[in-house]
C-alpha cells in the first residue's frame, strides 16, 4: 500500500506535517477509487434519488424506502469482483456477508438477496471454475445465514475472462420506528465493536479493489481477500435485531472496506464529530498485530456501534448471549479522529478530511464507435438452436437450485420467473424484485444499452403486476484512465439515469467498481440494476402457458439486432434497437394487463428475443402455434432484443388491445394449446420443436457442469 505523491502533498498540507505510517495507509485506502469514487462521483449527480417514498437516499450503508407509514425496506448492492477472481468461493461469500451487514446497519432484517454474475466465455475451463466457486460461495453463505436468494442473472461474455463480476443486492425489512443510520449522534457516547475477532485477512482490500488485476493476482493478492464465517454472521444478525429492538444503538456501521478505520472514521465524520480510539482494546484472533493491521484488516462479521454509556453493559450482555466478541474501543468526541496504540497516537486527523478530502479526477472520455450494419445470412433452424441453447439464454436452474429461496417463508414467486415476488405481510402487500444487466447491450451501445437495462428490469416487475418503487445500481467498468473505457462508463451512467428518470424510479443508492481490467483487457461497461416494486397481490400471472388462451405480442414486432445473442452466435454487427419514448406509460399499461382477469400468462421479451421467450413459456403440458409476418426479416422478428415487450396469453384479447391503445402496438401472433410443441411460421419457413427438445437445448449449464 502506498499513497500517491500528489495525494501525500495534500495530506501534508492539511496536517502541517508528514503523515504517520498508519495515517498514510488509512488515506491510501479511504481515498482509493473503491472508497472515494474519485472517477465516478462527478458523474453520479445525473441520478435522481428522491421521491415521496425515499426516507434515506445515497450515502449511507443502504437506502431506506417507505412501503407505508409504518413499514420500510432497505435496498443495497455491492461488488466483490477482484476478490472473486482471486478466490471465487470466499470472494463471493464475503460479498454476501458485506451487503447483509449494510442492511443490519440501518436497523433492518435481511429478507432477500439477488446475485448478478458475469463470467468469461462458458466454453473456457477457467470461466466454469470461477462460476462453480462463486455460486458455491453465495449458496453456502446465504443458506447458512437464512436469507433467501430469490432473483438475479448470470451472463457470459469473452471480455470477463480476466475479471469476472460478482454483484450482490439485498432487501431488508424494518418498522419505521427502528431506523438507524451511520451518522454519529453525540460526543461522549461509546464506540463498541461487536462480532468476530480481528485478524490479518483482507489487508488493503480497498486498495486492491482499486487497481487492475495482474497476471499473478490469484497468488500475489490472496492476502487481500477476506475469509467469511456465515455462522457468526447469523449470530450477528440476531444480536443486531435484539440490540435495535432494545433501543441500544444510536448509530451503526458495518466493517467492510478499510476495516475498522473505514467504518469508525466514516461514522463520526458523517455526524460532524471525531473519535478517540484505543486500538489495543480491539479483540484480536492473531498475536502481535500492529496498529496498521488492527486499523485496516477487513476481517468479516464485525459491526461498529455508537452506544450511550449507560447502555454499554446491556450491549455486552447481548453479545455474550450470542457468543460474539465485544470491545469498547473508544469514545465519540468533538475533536479529531484519533487512534492510539500502546499509549502512542498513530492517527490524529480531521475525520471529515479523511472522508471527503480526496480530490476528484477529471478524466477525458471518448464516444464509442457506432456500429455499422453487417448482418449474416444464417439458417433459421440452426440460429434458433444456437440462440436458445446458448449459455446466456439457457436455463439458470443449475445456479438458483443451489440457493435456499424459500427460507423465511416470504417467497411467493421463486427464481426462474421475470421477477421474484415476496409477501410483505407487515404491510399487507407484495414486493417484486428484479436484478441484472446485459453486457452485449452495453458493449454495442453503452448509453442505449443501459437505458434498455433499466426498462428491462421495470418490465420484469410490471409483468408481475408490480409498480416500480426504487432501484440501486452497481456500476462496473474498466480502467477509467483509458478515454474509451471512461467514455463507455459515462454512457452507462447517463443511460441508467435518463431511463430511470423517464420511468420515475429513483436511484436511491449503489456501488461503483472500476479498474476491472486485466491483461486480457477491460470488462464491458456493466450497469447492474436491482429494482423493487409493489403490488397488492401475492399472486401474479405465471411465465408459463396454461394452454387455453390467445397469444399477443405487446410492443414493436421487430427491430435492429445490435447487442443481440443472435449476432453473438452467428457473427456480424448492427445498430442497437430504438427504445420506446413513452416508457413510463408503457410500464403502467403492462402492469394493468398483468392484473386483468383474462390474463393467463405473461413473459417479457429480452435476452434472445421473441424466439427465447416462446421457448421458455411452453412446457410438456402447454404448447404454442405462432405465425409472424411483416416487412422485417425472420431474424429481426425472432431475435431482436428490444425491451419493454411481453407475450401475453389471454382469454380476453380485446382488453389487452384496449389497454395499449395509443401506447404500444399489439399483435395477435397465435394461440396456446395442449400439444407440448412450439410451432413458428415466419414467411415461407416453419420451425417445430417439442418442449423436451427445447429443455435439452436449454440445459447446457447443468449438462456441462455436472
Amino acid at each position: 500500500m502506498s499513497l500517491s505523491e500528489s495525494d501525500r502533498e495534500l495530506v501534508v498540507a492539511e496536517l502541517g506535517r508528514d503523515p504517520t505510517p498508519a495515517e498514510e495507509a488509512l488515506f491510501e485506502n479511504l481515498w482509493s477509487e473503491h472508497c472515494a469514487y474519485r472517477s465516478s462521483r462527478p458523474l453520479l449527480s445525473a441520478f435522481e434519488s428522491e421521491s415521496d417514498d425515499v426516507v434515506v437516499g445515497p450515502g449511507d450503508d443502504a437506502a431506506v424506502v417507505a412501503l407505508d407509514n409504518e413499514t420500510y425496506i432497505t435496498m443495497g448492492i455491492e461488488s466483490h469482483n477482484h476478490p472473486s477472481y482471486v478466490d471465487p468461493y470466499d470472494g463471493a461469500a464475503t460479498g454476501v456477508g458485506g451487503i447483509v451487514r449494510d442492511t443490519l446497519s440501518m436497523g433492518a432484517y435481511p429478507i432477500a438477496l439477488a446475485d448478478s454474475l458475469y463470467f468469461g466465455g462458458f466454453d473456457r475451463e477457467h470461466s466454469r471454475y470461477l462460476l462453480e466457486g462463486v455460486v458455491e460461495g453465495i449458496a453456502d453463505y446465504g443458506n447458512s445465514i437464512g436469507v433467501p436468494t430469490v432473483t438475479g442473472s448470470t451472463q457470459f461474455h469473452p471480455d470477463y475472462e480476466g475479471n469476472p463480476l460478482v454483484n450482490v443486492a439485498c432487501i431488508g425489512l424494518l418498522p419505521a420506528d427502528r431506523l438507524v443510520t451511520a451518522n454519529a449522534q453525540t460526543a461522549g457516547n461509546k464506540l463498541v465493536l461487536v462480532g468476530n475477532a480481528t485478524g490479518r485477512d483482507g489487508l488493503g482490500g480497498a486498495s486492491f479493489a482499486s487497481e487492475d488485476l495482474s497476471e499473478d493476482a490469484e497468488t500475489e493478492d490472496r492476502p487481500a481477500v477476506q475469509v467469511g464465517d456465515p455462522y457468526t454472521e447469523k449470530l450477528l444478525i440476531e444480536a443486531n435485531e435484539e440490540l435495535v429492538n432494545g433501543g441500544l444503538v444510536e448509530s451503526a456501521r458495518d466493517l467492510g472496506a478499510a476495516g475498522l478505520g473505514g467504518a469508525s472514521s466514516e461514522l463520526v465524520a458523517k455526524g460532524g464529530l471525531g473519535a478517540d480510539i484505543e486500538l489495543d482494546r480491539v479483540h484480536q484472533r492473531e498475536p502481535n498485530m500492529n496498529a496498521l493491521e488492527i486499523l485496516l484488516a477487513e476481517s468479516q462479521e464485525r459491526m461498529c456501534y455508537e452506544v450511550r454509556p449507560e447502555n454499554v453493559d446491556a450491549v455486552a450482555a447481548i453479545a455474550e448471549k450470542y457468543d460474539l466478541g465485544c470491545s469498547v474501543i473508544g469514545d465519540v468526541t468533538e475533536g479529531n479522529y484519533v487512534c492510539s496504540f500502546e499509549g502512542e497516537a498513530v492517527v490524529d486527523v480531521p475525520a471529515e478530511f479523511i472522508g471527503d478530502g480526496a480530490p476528484m479526477n477529471d478524466l477525458p472520455a471518448t464516444e464509442p464507435t457506432r456500429r455499422e450494419r453487417d448482418l449474416p445470412d444464417a439458417d433459421l433452424h440452426e440460429a434458433f438452436d444456437a440462440v436458445v441453447g446458448s449459455p446466456n439464454c439457457a436455463s439458470k436452474r443449475w445456479v438458483y437450485r443451489q440457493y435456499d429461496h424459500e427460507v423465511q417463508t416470504r417467497t411467493a414467486i421463486a427464481p426462474g420467473d421475470d421477477a421474484a415476488v415476496l409477501a410483505i405481510r407487515d404491510a399487507n402487500l407484495a414486493l417484486a424484485f428484479s436484478a441484472g444487466a446485459n453486457p452485449h447491450w452495453t458493449t454495442a451501445a453503452p448509453y442505449d444499452g443501459a437505458r434498455a437495462v433499466a426498462l428491462e428490469n421495470a418490465t420484469n416487475l410490471a409483468a408481475k403486476g408490480a409498480h416500480p418503487l426504487a432501484a440501486v445500481d452497481c456500476l462496473n467498468g474498466g480502467n477509467p484512465e483509458k478515454p474509451d473505457v471512461y467514455g463507455g462508463f459515462k454512457g452507462i451512467v447517463d443511460g441508467l439515469a435518463d431511463m430511470c428518470s423517464a420511468l420515475a424510479v429513483p436511484i436511491v443508492g449503489g456501488n461503483v467498481s472500476l479498474y476491472n481490467d486485466s491483461p486480457s483487457g477491460p470488462i464491458p461497461p456493466t450497469p447492474t440494476l436491482a429494482m423493487a416494486g409493489t403490488t397488492a397481490d401475492y399472486d401474479a400471472p405465471p411465465a408459463k402457458l396454461s394452454g387455453d388462451g390467445t397469444l399477443l405480442l405487446v410492443g414493436e414486432p421487430s427491430g435492429a439486432l445490435g447487442g443481440s445473442e443472435y449476432l453473438a452466435q452467428v457473427g456480424g454487427s448492427d445498430r442497437f434497437p430504438e427504445l420506446p419514448e413513452n416508457a413510463r406509460e408503457l410500464v403502467a399499461r403492462l402492469r394493468e394487463v398483468a392484473t386483468q382477469e383474462g390474463t393467463l400468462a405473461m413473459h417479457d421479451v429480452s435476452d434472445g428475443g421473441l424466439a427465447v421467450t416462446l421457448a421458455e413459456i411452453i412446457s410438456d403440458d402447454a404448447g404454442a402455434s405462432v405465425s409472424l409476418s411483416g416487412d422485417a426479416t425472420a431474424a429481426e422478428l425472432l431475435f431482436n432484443e428490444l425491451p419493454g415487450r411481453v407475450v401475453v396469453e389471454t382469454t380476453a384479447p380485446e382488453d389487452v388491445f384496449r389497454a395499449f391503445d395509443g401506447v404500444a402496438p399489439v399483435a395477435e401472433i397465435g394461440a396456446a394449446n395442449d400439444s407440448g410443441m412450439l410451432k413458428i411460421e415466419v414467411g415461407d419457413e416453419e420451425l417445430r420443436r417439442s418442449a423436451s427438445e427445447i429443455a435439452g437445448l436449454r440445459d447446457v449449464l447443468a449438462r456441462d457442469l455436472e
